[in-house]
């Protein structure tokens, strides 16, 4: 084997190693945690901190994410053999070690840690170790296998980064940012449930109890629907509390509108396609509704 080839073949393991190592991060969930912190530093007092120290505090909360993201698989792997979305994993193909991720996921949470303790303050850092435990150890590891309200208890510590990001820019808690909890606290049982309708099966024979394999599809949809209506509710209380004007409240309207109409869509029609079709609404949901409350705020 010539140069060239090892110098080619060691490229190509690099890439597929780098490849699997930011699959476990999973990446674009961790985006969307950012963004959400990163809104919660938008919409904190100002306290002149400066861009870099933001950024550096968004990098810290972003790795911690990441670091609970990894461990997640670990913890996973064996149910992700058995189910269709999730048995191309690395660790659940072997093509990472579980020792190689364990020491992956520990190096960026210390990293993570060392960040935010730098350029934020202890609090944010305790609280994002907490969000970390809570969804890695708490949930995964015991909520995710003992309980259909495993992703109502379970999605707190998915709904903090909002909160982490005002911690980081104030250093202190206070009412505004539980309100953004409060939102993504409401979203994530409609978002999962929705997911869990469309891959029934694969939770059933990975024996993991949700809403739909323990309660049935038509109850799930309900409790969809009742979810839905909660989050209009809850979306209102930002403007009610005079947190964002106009953009932010129409904003909140037309998007509630359509997710309670996807929902009574869904419960109506026994099709996968809806299922999957409400559940990759609720992401842009998500999405656009933190994006107007920065725009809201910039106007404003």
């Amino acid at each position: 084997m010539t140069v060239l080839e090892l110098s080619q073949k060691w490229h190509l393991a690099s890439k597929l190693t780098l490849s699997n190592y930011l699959e476990i991060c999973k990446i674009k969930v961790v985006l969307m945690l950012v963004l959400t912190a990163w809104i919660g530093i938008a919409l904190a007092p100002d306290m002149q901190r400066g861009w870099l120290a933001q950024m550096m505090s968004l990098l810290g909360i972003g790795l911690l994410s990441a670091s609970a993201a990894a461990v997640n698989h670990v913890v996973d792997r064996e149910i992700d053999k058995k189910m269709a979305r999730t048995r191309h994993r690395p660790i659940a193909t072997s093509q990472l070690s579980i020792g190689s991720a364990l020491i992956f996921a520990f190096i960026i949470a210390v990293i993570g840690c060392a960040l935010l303790l730098i350029w934020s303050n202890l609090l944010c850092t305790l609280l994002t170790l907490g969000a970390l435990v809570g969804y890695a150890v708490v949930y995964t590891l015991f909520l995710k296998r003992a309980t259909p309200q495993n992703i109502v208890i379970g999605g707190l510590a998915g709904a903090m980064p909002p909160l982490l990001g005002w911690v980081s820019e104030t250093g202190s808690l206070s009412a505004p940012p539980w309100l953004l909890v409060m939102i993504i606290f409401t979203w994530t049982p409609p978002h999962f449930w929705a997911l869990a309708i469309a891959r029934k099966n694969d939770y059933q024979r990975a024996n993991i109890p949700m809403l739909p394999v323990t309660h049935g599809v038509a109850f799930t949809k309900l409790c969809i629907i009742a979810y839905s209506v909660l989050l209009a509710i809850v979306c209102m209380l930002p403007y009610l509390i005079g947190m964002s004007g106009w953009i932010y409240l129409l904003s909140a309207v037309v998007l509630n509108v359509l997710f309670v109409g996807k929902s009574i869509n869904l419960y109506l029609h026994q099709c996968e396609q809806r299922a999957m079709a409400l559940f990759r609404f609720s992401i842009s949901y998500l999405l656009i509704l933190f994006v107007a409350l920065f725009i809201d705020k910039w106007w404003m």
